[in-house]
């Protein structure tokens, strides 16, 4: 098939062993811009289309690893294109470009199915970061076919250092286990697993190592500079991550312990706020309530507790 012209293929690279990204905007100069931000580490192909209707007709003929779109297309806005995306292509996660004064339209395109989220005015500090995290919690379907339905539940518990690393092979492993009770589509899965990812590394970030998430918004390069100091130096070292699952065919149940000093969870801002939605400090729970039906923390501040219900068929 022919490609529309107005959607162009980044040339000259090697798609073997790529994670390909589809760019969706009405914009020439903002789809470059996304473009080269995204080239500029390696290992990435690109492919562009400057509408919601072009990016449908694409993936119909060609299967991204990861769609990256803006929020206004001339002929459909996010919510539409998500739907769209989620009821035809479920396998494929979509990430969001915001902007300050759609954060009401943001929140519902999350809602719709969409994986994840990057202010406009971050993405040079935070694209690779979303998309490389999204990618991370994609369940390899192919490697569980057969459903164990004599199994009632699973319960297990994992205690962890505060490597950030070894956060995407447990949720590989708790999503293997989830696969058993058929209990959600991929897409569903993804977005499940988005969610753990960010409240597991709220506890080893913000818990055990007491950043103050405040930090990412300015000179991100500071909080991880911060984060690796801290990983070897007393008394953060010694702290650990207790994480406790219990899956069945009608709920899952996360619960996320660290050892630091807590915080008072009634101060926390609401992340649905117009003006916290644009802030990079405040997009890990909003993803976590977005994505779970129900999320609390204890008095203390240093466990949340997050539950997925089965949808009724």
């Amino acid at each position: 098939m022919a490609l529309n012209r107005n959607i162009e293929l980044n040339d000259g690279q090697d798609s073997i062993a790529m994670r390909k990204v589809l760019v969706v905007d009405d914009s020439p100069v903002d789809r470059q811009l996304v473009g080269g931000l995204v080239l500029a580490q390696p290992g990435w192909q690109v492919f562009y289309s400057s509408s919601g209707t072009e990016a449908i007709e694409f993936l119909r003929n060609f299967s991204p690893d990861v769609i990256l779109t803006d929020l206004y297309m001339p002929d459909m806005d996010g919510v539409e294109l998500v739907q769209k995306i989620t009821s035809e292509f479920s396998k494929i996660p979509v990430v969001l470009m915001t902007a300050h004064g759609n954060e009401e339209l943001a929140v519902k395109v999350l809602r719709a199915g969409a994986a994840s989220y990057v202010p406009k005015k971050m993405l040079s500090n935070e694209l690779h970061t979303t998309l490389n995290e999204v990618l991370s919690t994609l369940r390899n379907e192919k490697n569980i076919k057969i459903v164990n339905k004599s199994i009632v539940s699973h319960d297990v518990q994992f205690v962890l250092g505060n490597d950030i690393e070894h956060v995407s092979p447990l949720i590989s492993h708790i999503e293997n286990l989830v696969a058993q009770f058929d209990f959600c589509d991929a897409n569903s899965m993804m977005l499940i697993g988005v969610a753990l990812h960010e409240a597991l590394t709220n506890a080893m970030l913000h818990g055990n190592l007491e950043l103050d998430s405040k930090l990412r918004d300015g000179d991100e390069s500071h909080f991880y500079s911060l984060a690796t100091e801290r990983k070897n130096k007393s008394p953060y070292a010694d702290r650990k991550v207790t994480f406790s699952a219990r899956i069945s065919k009608d709920e899952i149940r996360f619960t996320i312990t660290d050892q630091g000093p807590g915080f008072n969870p009634t101060s926390l801002p609401s992340p649905f706020e117009p003006e916290n939605l644009d802030k990079v400090s405040g997009r890990g729970m909003l993803l976590i309530k977005t994505f779970m039906d129900h999320v609390e923390h204890n008095e203390k501040g240093n466990q949340i507790t997050m539950v997925k219900k089965q949808k009724a068929v």
